[in-house]
């Protein structure tokens, strides 16, 4: 990541650049550009070789003016309070510009899950989820898997959650797994999101998705879901990465094997039929569609100029830093937005909390089907508005989102 970029300033600044396009009064501004609350909390964790460490922890609610908040947990090293204002503030656009009924938080822990082991990751996850559980709640809160997290770490929260309430609570989490209430279609929805705003994307800008080439940035989660899923409709996978290293195949790979092939060996560095190159010439590879799916700030000033992408499709939330936004629509080079590109995940989450409450479930065709309809129609109303108003999709996603909130706040009024 570019050290030098903030992640809460770049999400301030994608703020500030989207509300020139809107009549909202200076104190709705104001409001939109803080988190509603924050909380940091510094906990203990018995280890396995029986030694005391202190875990430091976050929880930020943006907004709940929509309704509860939404928003993952991330296990890394790097967390900070700003990254997580930031993951928060994106969140409330994200499930804004796809009309869902929620505000957006996000929480962290400070730790890397790689060098924990099973038991390590519970003790954790419990007394994390202890520590925040004045914040979270199926009416007020509701977690999700984010980088280093997943389905067993949400049954970890939500069992913990229930047992202070003395009853199963299991709205209180989503992306848990299905024998617990989770959803069909939940684990692949966040790739699936890419893929269909990838497609209609195409659609609109003419380019054909059959023999279209694709490089993918981080491929776990949501990159190798996305891969093998455009894989199917027709793309060429040529190039991929992880923390790893980045690998090359100008012929193409099969993206499920790929998947398998790093759940294996730890990584996609080695698999047969592609070269390994750096990171500088990744950027540089000439493709139809590059799917940054990592993490944020990683298409910087320094590498936007050598990118030869024809569309840029956002997997990873805040990829892309301002200065370098500026310079891929100075190219030419059209960018699907995180907030509208990786919103799959938590409109599955939706379904799967709606699920829960209701104690009624779908099955994963109605899930693939209500999700296409959702990001097929969010797609047209933010492409409208990007060639009405001649502007950026990202810039077109965000006032679209923030109008929503914004109208949410003038209807409701300012309390007291």
């Amino acid at each position: 990541m570019n050290k030098q970029e903030n992640p809460y300033q770049m999400a301030l600044r994608q703020f500030d650049e989207a509300v020139k396009y809107l009549k909202l009064k200076r104190g709705i501004i104001e409001y939109l550009r803080y988190p509603k609350r924050e909380l940091t909390v510094n906990f203990p964790v018995e280890m396995d070789d029986g030694s005391v460490k202190i875990f430091t922890g976050y929880r930020v609610h943006h907004n709940t003016v929509l309704g509860p908040t939404k928003g993952g947990i991330r296990y890394h090293p790097g967390v900070t309070l700003d990254e997580v204002r930031a993951l928060a503030m994106w969140m409330t656009w994200k499930c804004a510009v796809v009309g869902l009924p929620y505000g957006g938080s996000k929480g962290g822990v400070v730790c890397d899950p790689k060098k924990m082991s099973g038991i390590e990751l519970e003790n954790l996850t419990r007394r994390y989820t202890t520590e925040i559980s004045m914040m979270i709640g199926p009416e007020s809160d509701i977690p999700a898997p984010d980088v280093g997290t997943d389905a067993q770490i949400m049954a970890w929260i939500m069992d913990t959650y229930s047992m202070h309430k003395g009853y199963s609570v299991p709205a209180v989490v989503t992306g848990k797994p299905i024998s617990i209430g989770g959803s069909l279609g939940r684990a692949e929805a966040t790739g699936r999101g890419v893929t269909i705003i990838t497609r209609e994307a195409c659609r609109h800008l003419g380019m054909p998705l059959e023999g279209a080439t694709v490089v993918v940035q981080g491929y776990g989660k949501v990159g190798a879901v996305a891969a093998y899923l455009l894989h199917e409709q027709g793309c060429k996978i040529i190039a991929a990465s992880d923390s790893r290293g980045c690998i090359y195949g100008p012929d193409g790979f099969d993206a499920r094997h790929a998947k398998r092939f790093k759940k294996e060996t730890g990584s996609v560095v080695g698999y047969p039929g592609t070269e390994t190159v750096s990171q500088d010439e990744f950027w540089g590879l000439p493709c139809d569609i590059l799917i940054p799916a990592a993490m944020e700030g990683q298409i910087t000033a320094e590498n936007a100029p050598k990118i030869k992408a024809k569309l840029i499709v956002e997997g990873a939330n805040g990829p892309t830093t301002p200065d370098a936004d500026e310079i891929l629509r100075e190219r030419g080079i059209p960018v699907a937005p995180d907030i509208l590109a990786n919103a799959g995940g938590v409109t599955v989450s939706y379904f799967e909390w709606v699920q829960a409450l209701q104690a009624f479930f779908w099955s994963e065709e109605e899930i693939d089907q209500r999700l296409e309809r959702i990001m097929t129609k969010s797609f047209a109303e933010v492409w409208a508005l990007a060639q009405e108003k001649e502007i950026s999709m990202r810039t077109a996603a965000l006032v679209r989102a923030i109008d929503r909130v914004a109208e949410a706040i003038y209807v409701r009024g300012i309390y007291p």
